[in-house]
């Protein structure tokens, strides 16, 4: 098997997005994802070994870049509050920018098998440890509540952030998803800081 990494390994990836984001992950052959890409069938067999790799691969590769554009923007926010309006408008804005991927994520891979799940488990972590470290930066400083369960409050973030998401895709991504970025911070503020 060829190395993910070059153009057409990168071709088929953005293709998979495209094609999955259109025809759902079911109906998304990797004939279809080929002749997206602009390469022989065969020729994703190089890079993939079936299309729940494909899905998996996306992912990993999408993701990866997601979070790591997330952890530069919270890196150059200063303090506990600046880092959290960080995530929530680097989440947003790049689902924002691209629909495709935010069909994907949020729609498809909740419809995939344990297999799936299991491949994408370790870049999800990554960005539960992202969002604990902005957590716990803010207890450190006194900016949030000591007796805040770190794992609790994550949950709480990242499952506003993802159910807004989703709402957003299911209206077919009909209004400004950023938008929703000042008022879910606050939100977020009011919990974490307390009185």
């Amino acid at each position: 098997m060829a190395k993910k990494t070059g153009e057409k390994y990168q071709a088929i990836i953005d293709a998979a997005v495209r094609v999955i984001a259109r025809q759902g992950y079911h109906n998304a052959q990797v004939s279809k994802i080929a002749k997206e890409a602009k390469v022989a069938d065969g020729t994703i067999y190089l890079y993939f070994e079936n299309k729940d790799d494909i899905l998996i691969s996306l992912f990993n590769e999408k993701m990866g870049h997601f979070i790591e554009t997330c952890r530069e923007r919270i890196l150059e926010a200063k303090s506990a509050e600046q880092k959290l309006y960080a995530l929530v408008h680097t989440h947003f804005s790049q689902l924002s920018r691209d629909q495709d991927l935010a069909m994907v994520t949020q729609i498809e891979l909740r419809q995939s098998n344990p297999e799936i799940s299991e491949g994408i488990g370790n870049v999800m972590k990554q960005y539960f440890d992202l969002i604990d470290e902005v957590i716990r930066e803010g207890m450190d400083a006194g900016i949030f509540r000591p007796d805040i369960e770190v794992r609790l409050a994550r949950k709480m973030i990242f499952g506003t952030l993802d159910a807004v998401t989703t709402s957003w895709v299911m209206k077919q991504c009909k209004y400004d998803l950023v938008s929703h970025v000042d008022p879910i911070h606050n939100l977020f503020l009011n919990g974490l800081k307390g009185k």
